[in-house]
């Protein structure tokens, strides 16, 4: 064996047995963790991990409840029959779409949120109310605006496929049935938007698609000429004005 290897082998054993005997004579000993559940009588009295907890939940459901249970749907959806229809491609970005998508629904939820604010969060974080009764004031004003935008023929729906007893009025009716309803009627509603957007774009096409056809040039892209026509004319008419008040008035 080589000297210089054996000598190094050496120096890490007797390196690593000072450790030890440094470790076993200055051991320092271990805090002990005690895990348990206690009754609580505010909010101020949960215990940190549980807000962690809870935070987290309401995180992970944020996506779904703000794209199921709020006017992102529709808007979005119109939004994407928009570009489709102009025949832009990746423009607007699909960013900007969302990006636009989320204020405007904040614009159209305002009012729910500040009633929520008002009558759930704020008595709850004064103690005024139990966390239960703050949830019931929060999902007032959500299941008003739901069944404001919602079809009677698609709230029968889910009430008939339903085994329990049948609501005899709109405030009986449970969440977990208003809320499939209110979804169908945002698509539905949704895709008539698109449909009539859709109309002077396809009209445009037909037309140059025509002009082409009859001057022989068959090989010459139909969208490559009228996507240049489209843009002028919805800029001439204003388009976003007209799409986002038709948005917005749809959901008085």
């Amino acid at each position: 064996m080589n000297p210089k290897f054996r000598k190094w082998m050496i120096a890490t054993t007797l390196a690593l047995a000072a450790v030890l005997v440094a470790a076993e004579s200055f051991a320092l000993p271990l805090p002990t963790l005690l895990v348990g559940i206690d009754d609580i009588e505010g909010p101020e009295q949960m215990s940190s991990a549980l807000q962690v907890l809870l935070l987290l939940t309401v995180l992970a459901l944020a996506p779904s409840i703000l794209i199921m249970m709020t006017s992102f749907s529709r808007i979005i959806i119109v939004l994407a029959f928009l570009r489709q229809a102009m025949g832009t491609q990746q423009t607007p970005p699909t960013q900007i779409l969302i990006g636009l998508g989320l204020f405007l629904t904040l614009f159209v939820m305002a009012p729910v949120w500040t009633e929520i604010n008002d009558n759930a969060l704020k008595p709850y974080l004064s103690e005024e109310i139990s966390q239960w009764d703050a949830l019931k004031e929060a999902e007032a004003p959500l299941r008003k605006f739901m069944l404001r935008q919602t079809r009677e023929k698609d709230l029968a729906l889910f009430v008939n496929l339903e085994n329990n007893e049948k609501p005899e009025t709109s405030e009986e009716v449970r969440m977990q049935t208003l809320i499939p309803a209110f979804i169908i009627s945002e698509l539905k509603t949704a895709f008539q938007i698109g449909f009539l957007i859709y109309i002077p774009f396809l009209i445009l096409d037909m037309v140059v698609a025509s002009i082409l056809l009859s001057m022989g040039m068959l090989m010459l892209p139909p969208i490559l000429i009228s996507l240049p026509f489209k843009l002028m004319l919805f800029v001439m008419v204003d388009g976003w004005y007209l799409t986002v008040g038709s948005l917005m008035k749809s959901f008085s």
